[in-house]
């Protein structure tokens, strides 16, 4: 009785001293959070590895020879990802370059690993991989940001829908989903804020509203650029334009959603025959032929 009363009291003193370390420590911590946050740290001072990197490799694209007939095409590919910035074009040289060299020097070292023969071979796939990568990134990032514009875009319409018919004009309206949507859909709204900045500069709305449609390269919004420049140009209802073209983009909605749903069948063939079957006859047969080997294995032995 006296050895456990003697226990208990051991592991309540040992309780109480953890907690009040670690009420303790936490005070600490919390004071030396706020002493950090009122002085300006080091490594906030210090240089961002990501900017550096950036630095070397832009550094690196300036000795790129690139082509001026295929500048153009490269800077509206870019633009279609999201890269707005005038070096970006030097940057994906830089990255192709160092790509290049950085895969290429991995099939030279799996070749002298491996003992493989064909070290011309590795290296010279190696370069051409790492000199392809950032394009495929590239095209990669242009589609996934076509299909959250086109994703955003009915709800965008829905809004300019309900703030023209409020009274507000088209420039006010644009501003205005880009305001309201820039959590849900932050795709379609940096480009109506781009083009509000333009017509801010001095464009004409038509000119803004085309180089949205090429910025994008969506074709549900170009469509919609064509009935607001065609509004714009003949000066009927905003209101009754936009709405009527939600309707439509409603109805294309509905009709591409009913055409992936009747491309599913024909997609599940391949998974159900190679996964799902195999699978299923394993579960099924299995309990069947441990029996039949059961029963067959003795009378097979005493004939």
């Amino acid at each position: 009785m006296l050895e456990g009363f003697s226990i208990l009291i051991f592991v309540s003193i040992t309780a109480v001293t953890v907690l009040v370390g670690l009420r303790l420590g936490r005070g600490r911590s919390r004071a030396v959070e706020r002493l950090e946050a009122a002085s300006p740290s080091t490594a906030a001072l210090a240089p961002s590895p990501h900017l550096a990197w950036q630095d070397l490799v832009q550094r690196i694209g300036t000795f790129v020879p690139a082509s001026s007939k295929d500048l153009p095409a490269l800077k509206r590919r870019l633009v279609r990802a999201g890269f707005r910035n005038p070096t970006a074009a030097v940057v994906l040289g830089g990255m192709r370059l160092v790509g290049g060299v950085v895969f290429a020097v991995s099939g030279l070292l799996a070749g002298l690993s491996s003992g493989s023969e064909n070290l011309v071979l590795l290296i010279g796939a190696g370069a051409l991989m790492g000199y392809m990568a950032p394009g495929q990134y590239l095209s990669r990032r242009i589609r996934r940001r076509k299909r959250a514009i086109q994703k955003g875009l009915p709800n965008a319409l829905d809004l300019m829908v309900v703030c023209v018919e409020s009274g507000l004009g088209l420039d006010q309206t644009t501003l205005q989903v880009a305001r309201e949507l820039q959590h849900a859909h932050p795709e379609i709204c940096d480009e109506f804020a781009v083009m509000n900045l333009e017509m801010r500069a001095g464009k004409s709305r038509a000119e803004a509203l085309h180089n949205l449609a090429d910025r994008t390269g969506v074709d549900d919004l170009k469509k919609l650029v064509a009935v607001l420049v065609q509004t714009d140009r003949f000066g009927t209802s905003i209101a009754a334009s936009l709405r009527a073209h939600a309707e439509y983009m409603r109805a294309m909605a509905y009709q591409r959603a009913e055409e992936q749903a009747s491309k599913l069948p024909v997609k599940l063939v391949f998974p159900i025959f190679f996964c799902v079957l195999p699978s299923l006859f394993v579960v099924t047969l299995s309990p069947v032929i441990t029996q039949l080997v059961r029963e067959l294995i003795p009378m097979i032995e005493n004939m």
